[in-house]
């Protein structure tokens, strides 16, 4: 049997957070660099499958890809770690400015990654900047400007659905996280992460790190959207949702349901291991 009971997956999250938490700034650029190059790989995949099919949800059976290869490899995504470092920091294995020294550099790794796939996008779908024309492109404009001009007309209503976009997000992205650590074997932590990617990308929720690619890369084919109108009207509210959700809703919940499991083993086996000392 692979199958890992939750209580030892709170134990998995609480370790792998502890040990993200004191990854060196190097590594931690080199393997948000990845992270976000490879989810860019897999939403262009998607797009195509979607525009070469006119068929929306085979876009997000397929989009799960890249968060496979990101978690098989353990490269940085700063989604997931809004939900594994912070239990880390709860049972004192990892400290907050550790935390938050995290996931600065893991964001700074993802906008360089996001922002050089979406360069090499460029020169690959309008062969450098001759033409505009494929489906691709402009499937990546019409993406950029919904994600964020078309939240702006809404006004402050716009803010709350952005955010709350981000929320539902991240909620399924970090259960695909910790999902990866329900077995041991390879195929079953395929199987478990991809049910709740693709659960978050066919509804069309908003992901932080997916958006550091589009958006720039939108910008980069003639999307008719500023630099304040991609922080101020999605990435930034968009990462706070994911953030917010990330802890809340998957690191935190997890934490107080499956806490006092962890803390009966702990004393199970320390009146195990007396026993055998005293006999």
């Amino acid at each position: 049997m692979d199958y890992v009971i939750p209580s030892k997956v709170l134990e998995s999250m609480i370790d792998a957070g502890a040990k993200k938490a004191k990854l060196s700034i190097s590594q931690l650029l080199m393997r948000g660099f990845l992270g976000a190059a490879l989810l860019g790989f897999a939403t262009t995949l998607a797009f195509l499958f979607e525009l070469q099919t006119n068929i929306g949800m085979l876009g997000a059976i397929i989009f799960p890809v890249g968060f496979v290869m990101i978690i098989l490899l353990g490269f940085e995504l700063v989604t997931g770690n809004f939900a594994l470092i912070p239990v880390a920091v709860l049972e004192k294995k990892a400290t907050v400015r550790e935390m938050l020294n995290n996931w600065f550099w893991v964001i700074v790794g993802h906008l360089i990654g996001g922002i050089v796939y979406a360069a090499l996008c460029y020169v690959a779908f309008t062969n450098d900047g001759q033409t505009f024309e494929h489906p691709l492109v402009q499937k990546i404009i019409k993406v950029a400007e919904a994600k964020t001009t078309a939240y702006e007309a809404m006004g402050s209503n716009g803010i709350l659905v952005v955010f709350v976009k981000a929320m539902l997000c991240n909620w399924m992205v970090t259960m695909g996280a910790i999902m990866a650590m329900s077995t041991t074997s390879t195929l079953g932590k395929i199987i478990a992460m991809w049910l709740p990617i693709t659960t978050f990308f066919g509804q069309g929720f908003e992901h932080a790190v997916v958006n550091m690619f589009v958006i720039p890369a939108g910008m980069m084919f003639g999307a008719d959207v500023s630099l304040a109108d991609w922080w101020l009207w999605n990435q930034i509210p968009v990462l706070v949702g994911n953030l917010a959700s990330g802890f809340i809703f998957t690191g935190l919940a997890m934490y107080l349901i499956y806490k006092k499991d962890i803390t009966k083993e702990k004393v199970s086996t320390f009146s195990s291991n007396l026993k055998r000392v005293s006999s």
